[in-house]
C-alpha cells in the first residue's frame, strides 16, 4: 500500500512554505486555497490571496487543516482533513460525535496516477484517528461528476472501508468510516 519515496507531514507552520509551494507551481489550487468548505467572510470568497492568509491564519491557531504528501523533500499531494466543526455544512452525519472530514485532494499533475490518494486517505484516518477523532466523513462524487471532482471518487473510498450515509446535494455522498 505504501508508495516507496513518499511520506506525509501535517500543515503546521513550518510546512507551510511547503504548502505554499505546492499550491501556488503552475496547475496548483492556489485559486481557492482550500477555503472553499471553510469559513471566510463572504465578501472575500473571490480573493485567492484573502483565502491563502485566511488558511493561514487557521494553521497559525493551530486548527488542523491538512496533510502534504512528499516524494523525498519536494511537496507534491495534498489532503485537506480536519475537525469537521472546522468546516462550513457539508451535510455529514448530526449522530456522530469526533469526527473528521476529507474535503479535498490535490496531486501533482507529475505524480499522478500513482495511487496517491489512496495512500492520502490511509494517511488522513491514522492522522484523525491520533488527534482523537473517532469517524472521519468524506463526500466524494462518482467517477462521472462533472464537479467536487476534487473531493474524490465514491469508489475509493468504498475499496477503503467507507460505508455511505446519505446525500449531500445532488452529486456528493456522504460517506464515514469509524476510526
Amino acid at each position: 500500500m505504501k508508495k516507496p519515496g513518499y511520506h506525509f507531514k501535517p500543515v503546521d507552520l513550518k510546512t507551510w512554505p511547503d504548502l505554499e509551494r505546492l499550491f501556488e507551481e503552475k496547475g496548483g489550487p492556489k485559486y481557492c486555497w482550500c477555503m472553499a468548505w471553510r469559513e471566510i467572510d463572504t465578501a472575500l470568497r473571490n480573493d485567492s490571496n484573502a483565502k491563502k492568509n485566511a488558511l493561514k491564519s487557521q494553521v497559525g491557531h493551530q486548527i488542523p487543516v491538512g496533510l502534504i504528501g512528499y516524494h523525498g523533500d519536494e511537496p507534491v499531494a495534498w489532503c485537506s482533513v480536519g475537525p469537521r466543526e472546522s468546516f462550513r455544512n457539508l451535510g455529514g452525519d448530526p449522530s456522530l460525535e469526533n469526527v473528521w472530514s476529507i474535503t479535498c485532494f490535490f496531486v501533482r499533475r507529475d505524480h499522478r496516477k500513482q495511487r496517491l490518494t489512496e495512500q492520502m486517505i490511509v494517511e488522513a484516518m491514522h492522522y484523525a484517528k491520533t488527534q482523537g477523532a473517532r469517524h472521519l466523513e468524506a463526500y466524494p462524487v462518482d467517477s462521472d461528476s462533472p464537479s467536487y471532482r476534487f473531493m474524490g471518487f465514491r469508489p475509493l473510498f468504498e475499496k477503503m472501508g467507507f460505508e455511505y450515509r446519505q446525500k449531500a446535494g445532488s452529486r456528493r455522498y456522504v460517506m464515514v468510516v469509524g476510526l
